[in-house]
């Protein structure tokens, strides 16, 4: 039965037709997830102790865990050093395969969702540095931050429909049907993309949580790209995304010697929400990366609920992680319920995969 079983995946379709590309892809695949974890444990080693120095450190919420007051001060903006290394390991394939003669058209909508993930660590940097010179936890006002997201999602999506790699066709998983939604797709597109960017900045609250959930999530991503798409472009940025975040909780995991900031979990949701644009795999990637898109939920619903009832909660605290720990869950225990219930959305979504 074995036997037949790896024949059988031997004569698949994507095995057949591209063999040699596959192991190719093994191989760019592993040296970019090395490359990147090694240089964002190099840069964070060499960042940490600058950042103490010019006391880059975190503010905490008034209204958060008190036992979270403890985490004051801990160096922020550390993103910045797993979004290197995630450029030049990148950037880096592109020269190889320009050298190589390799110039495909998916190249570009890759260093499309790369300069979108790039794009949006930049707000998420203007307001870490706001946060630090206004020493609170507040940088930009919501308008600013959506306005600038907007503005992004809007100039990506313009682009990938300009060089022709964008669908008005949305693929609905499970059903095996697409939904043709014209000029009306621009404005779907443009809402999920900036909800989901925000919903991984919202599940940067505890330590390793964003980075531990967004590892897993490369992990889907990466898989999807030898089992399903055969794609060489996804694979490369999901094996650096994966490395950046086994590098980034070197010293992320609890208790955190830094944080990343916006500018990392801004960048996050940019890369995460741009693969599946790229793949053209909208849904099935938001089922992948629910427990991101449940967090903003919560703090949504909380508000909502707050001002139907005026004043009652629908959750100890919003978002959902700080609910469980008012509910006595310790910040392991939250960050592996969280990582399991993606194992599991993942496996979900990868039978949603046309």
């Amino acid at each position: 039965m074995l036997k037949t079983a790896l024949s059988g995946f031997a004569a698949s379709p994507v095995w057949t037709v591209g063999r040699e590309l596959t192991i190719e892809m093994a191989i760019t695949a592993a040296v970019c997830l090395i490359v990147t974890f090694g240089l964002t444990v190099l840069l964070l080693r060499l960042i940490l102790p600058v950042l103490v120095a010019k006391k880059v450190g975190q503010s905490i919420r008034e209204e958060g865990p008190e036992w979270h007051k403890s985490k004051a001060g801990t160096p922020t903006m550390g993103g910045i050093c797993f979004i290197i290394a995630i450029l030049v390991s990148t950037l880096a394939l592109f020269v190889i395969w320009t050298v190589r003669g390799n110039t495909g058209f998916k190249m570009i909508p890759m260093a499309l969702t790369l300069a979108f993930g790039v794009a949006n660590a930049m707000i998420g940097f203007v307001d870490d540095y706001c946060k630090l010179l206004k020493k609170q936890n507040e940088g930009l006002t919501a308008k600013q931050k959506f306005a600038l997201q907007m503005f992004v999602a809007a100039a990506y999506l313009a682009m990938m429909a300009i060089t022709g790699n964008l669908s008005t066709a949305l693929y609905i998983p499970f059903v095996g049907a697409t939904l043709e939604l014209g000029y009306a797709a621009y404005v779907v597109y443009l809402l999920v993309i900036v909800g989901f960017v925000n919903s991984t900045n919202l599940t940067d609250g505890l330590d390793g949580l964003a980075s531990s959930v967004a590892a897993t999530v490369a992990v889907f991503m990466l898989v999807c790209s030898f089992l399903t798409y055969n794609s060489p472009e996804l694979a490369a940025i999901s094996s650096a995304l994966l490395g950046g975040m086994f590098g980034f909780l070197v010293y992320n995991h609890h208790p955190a010697k830094v944080f990343m900031g916006d500018t990392g979990s801004l960048f996050l949701g940019g890369i995460i929400i741009g693969c599946a644009m790229m793949q053209g795999q909208l849904l099935v990637f938001i089922i992948a990366g629910f427990v991101f898109v449940f967090e903003m939920l919560s703090s949504l619903l909380q508000v909502l609920y707050f001002k139907a009832t005026h004043g009652k909660r629908l959750f100890k605290m919003a978002p959902f992680h700080h609910h469980l720990e008012k509910c006595g869950y310790g910040e392991g225990k939250v960050v592996t319920t969280f990582v399991v219930a993606t194992v599991v959305l993942s496996i979900i979504a990868f039978f949603g995969i046309r």
